[in-house]
């Protein structure tokens, strides 16, 4: 009779008739028949054989440990076991805080709007592979890149839990059902002006952003928490104090860049460029600003994350050095695999700001835009490439 470790992936995936035992609880298994399967122990000298229930309307946690128990072991009292919804809550106390505030959020939005709910007062023992499956599964026939994320972030919450509260997470041995595919979207150059012309349209502050986003290549988030604050107009540079690799980022910026920030609203009671209601925290509208502008701005699919890709490769293309595109990404020196360009050691020896290099790239990126802005607008712009 073989000897297997039993999870309940294994359990549901028997089909061949048979005994089997568990290698964690020697003389418990589950006996596969026909039609059904049946939990069963072997107890005494004797070796009597005691059917417990049938799967699965007991489960293999609740099995196990009424095995212990006919065996003669204590078992830990249920309710030392705690409810998913308050190992969440301790998840989100202890845990979550030590993660970037990027992925704090988007893990609490994840099992708040997949989980919370109809898994909150369910003790975490109980909780199966069939109540995350039945999510992401679902999702991933509508959205595939949000199945790919919760199955992502419900493993880590459940990983967290092994052995604080369970012995073993109802997700091992389960793949994700689906693949992360990285985007590879780049804005031709009829879609840039495209893009620019449903700007002007919206205008601020949805327009505006987006076009500070194309003209300065970074990172959403960074650009629309900007303040008056980090412009030095004299300089014509930008100082962002907090960004996503834990480094400042300083670049500097070009005549468009220069009117936009002109024509932005002032207000007395933020420096923000782009304040949320409060006036304290930034503009939080791109999502739906982003689905009412497709109406507008009628081109193949994009996201605002294209906008970044498309800035470092057509500077590329004007034959921009690598490691100044590099810098003006904000992408720390060493990551770059490009013909022994950038070294893993110039991170720690080259301190070199490159602002000069910075600059003349800038110019050749705006003078890029304004160009095909005015064939545009001369009906000369043929390449979509």
């Amino acid at each position: 009779m073989p000897v297997i470790h039993l999870t309940d992936i294994v359990v549901s995936r028997l089909q061949e008739p048979g005994t089997y035992f568990d290698k964690m609880t020697p003389a418990f298994g589950i006996r596969v028949g026909k039609n059904r399967k049946s939990w069963i122990v072997i107890r005494g000298r004797e070796r009597v054989r005691t059917r417990i229930g049938r799967y699965p309307a007991v489960s293999l946690a609740n099995a196990r440990k009424q095995a212990l128990v006919l065996l003669g072991s204590s078992v830990e009292p249920k309710s030392e076991v705690p409810k998913f919804g308050d190992a969440v809550q301790q998840f989100y106390a202890i845990h979550v805080p030590t993660m970037k505030p990027k992925t704090q959020y988007q893990i609490k939005r994840v099992i708040n709007k997949y989980f919370a709910k109809p898994l909150q007062h369910k003790r975490l023992d109980e909780v199966t592979h069939h109540d995350i499956t039945k999510v992401t599964d679902e999702l991933a026939k509508r959205v595939p890149g949000e199945a790919f994320h919760v199955f992502k972030y419900i493993r880590i919450f459940l990983r967290w839990c092994v052995p604080r509260y369970i012995k073993h997470s109802p997700m091992e041995g389960l793949k994700s059902p689906t693949k992360y595919i990285p985007r590879k979207r780049v804005l031709s150059k009829a879609e840039i002006v495209e893009v620019w012309k449903a700007t002007e349209e919206v205008g601020y502050p949805f327009g505006t952003a987006i076009q500070l986003s194309l003209l300065w290549g970074t990172r959403w988030g960074e650009m629309i928490s900007c303040r008056r604050a980090f412009i030095d107009t004299e300089e014509r540079t930008i100082t962002l104090p907090e960004t996503k690799n834990g480094t400042q980022h300083c670049f500097p910026y070009g005549d468009l860049t220069a009117d936009i920030l002109e024509a932005i609203p002032r207000y007395n009671t933020t420096d923000l460029l782009f304040p949320g209601r409060d006036m304290v925290s930034p503009w939080n509208g791109s999502g739906k600003a982003k689905w009412e502008l497709k109406d507008i701005c009628q081109i193949a699919p994009w996201q605002l994350l294209d906008l970044r890709r498309t800035f470092a490769t057509k500077l590329a293309e004007l034959k921009v050095p690598p490691h100044i595109v590099e810098r003006l990404l904000n992408h720390k020196l060493g990551t770059l695999q490009s013909a022994g360009v950038i070294t893993a050691v110039a991170d720690v020896y080259n301190r070199a700001l490159y602002m000069d290099e910075m600059r003349e790239a800038i110019a050749q990126w705006e003078r890029y835009l304004s160009a095909l802005f005015k064939k545009s607008r001369d009906g000369r712009l043929l390449d979509a490439a």
